[in-house]
């Protein structure tokens, strides 16, 4: 349970940190080119959802992550091997990173962008990795 704690907190720490920072550094649309033609930090922000789908639907958003999150909290004690609750840690710091956006901001700030993806910051990728390492670990099943 420590761990899973650590893992939550660690996320949405590291979320709000990297997200300040490019808050109060870069102008909005403003890139920082690290690999030419295939990484930047660009501060963008998405009012919508992955791949900046569903724009504007922001309270939508912030009451969906209220019900995942209960959902969570329901199942947690259901969950009874400790990758699955490691997995769904990253998520729930995820969500709560991305939360925090929503409510403090009126959307969620992004920042890391190749090429060909859509910026996203690191709520979102703790998000996607515990989805795809849940999948695989049932797939494994």
């Amino acid at each position: 349970m420590v761990t899973a704690l650590l893992i939550v907190f660690g996320v949405l720490l590291l979320d709000q940190i990297t997200k300040y920072l490019i808050k109060t550094n870069f102008a909005i649309n403003e890139p920082l080119v690290l690999i030419k033609n295939f990484l930047s930090i660009t501060f963008t922000i998405n009012t919508g959802s992955a791949f900046g789908m569903l724009q504007g639907f922001n309270t939508i958003f912030i009451f969906i992550s209220f019900i995942a999150l209960g959902v969570i909290l329901f199942y947690w004690d259901k969950l009874k091997i400790k990758k699955d609750k490691l997995l769904v840690a990253l998520i729930t710091g995820g969500i709560l990173g991305n939360l925090v956006d929503r409510i403090a901001y009126g959307h969620v700030i992004d920042f890391i962008s190749f090429s060909f993806w859509p910026a996203f910051n690191v709520a979102d990728s703790a998000i996607t990795i515990g989805v795809i390492g849940l999948i695989y670990l049932e797939w494994k099943k």
